[in-house]
């Protein structure tokens, strides 16, 4: 469909609301966040949308799965802003992002296949490297100091403490706890059901108690791709109506 016949083909919010299971309330705020370019308005105020507008409501929900609600939009209000770049610079860094979980998934199956079941222990700790501290772990995981205290509170992770100085010190064993529990944090995992999930990575020496977890972490990477997928589809379609 042509731009110039696009424009002249009017709907309204609830034309737009209904085809996708939405609330008017719902495309009215989306127009209001940029996800949608702005609406025109009759004489007597009401918004009408076009097919464009339909367009962008479709991206956007097409969108979310692959790259989450806050990523979704700022990509929607940069395409609609003419900012293009902007927003393959966000779907690069989703891509990324993407990337580094699968390379953080195959780290945990590596490092549970390697466990031994005296890893992570004190004396481990002590007879090794110096390890890291708080912060340039907090940092390395894109994290607060104050999370990983919490997760020491949870007893996920057990940093020890410098003798002089009384920092925490994050052996090897540490950093790769620190690892799991963000990952898992990240994926949905409570920390009450991570808990069991590190102590059993702490004594299993295999990974056979956690497969389980593991296919489901595959499954939804897996799922994530093929959203982003989808998503790339609708968006180029979205750009080829704006012309």
């Amino acid at each position: 469909m042509g731009r110039n016949l696009q424009s002249r083909v009017r709907l309204r919010p609830v034309d737009l609301a209904r085809g996708h299971g939405l609330s008017t309330q719902a495309v009215r705020n989306y127009e209001e966040a940029g996800i949608l370019p702005a609406a025109d308005r009759t004489p007597h105020g009401y918004r009408t949308y076009t097919p464009l507008h339909a367009g962008a409501l479709r991206t956007f929900l097409a969108l979310v799965p692959a790259h989450g609600h806050r990523t979704a939009t700022a990509i929607m209000r940069a395409v609609n802003e003419a900012s293009a770049e902007e927003a393959f610079r966000l779907i690069d860094e989703s891509h990324a992002q993407l990337l580094d979980d699968r390379r953080t998934l195959r780290a945990v199956e590596s490092a549970l296949r390697d466990l031994e079941p005296a890893a992570g222990s004190g004396a481990a700790g002590e007879s090794g490297p110096q390890g890291t501290f708080i912060g340039p772990l907090a940092g390395k995981l894109g994290i607060r100091p104050a999370t990983l205290r919490k997760w020491e509170s949870a007893g996920l992770v057990h940093p020890r403490r410098d003798p002089r100085t009384g920092y925490r010190v994050y052996d090897e064993a540490a950093v790769r706890d620190a690892g799991m529990t963000h990952q898992l944090r990240r994926g949905g995992y409570l920390l009450e059901q991570i808990a069991p999930l590190i102590a059993q990575v702490r004594a299993a020496g295999g990974p056979e108690p956690l497969e389980a977890t593991l296919r489901d972490w595959h499954g939804r990477l897996s799922a994530r791709g093929r959203a982003m997928l989808t998503g790339a589809a609708e968006l180029e379609a979205y750009l080829r109506q704006l012309g």
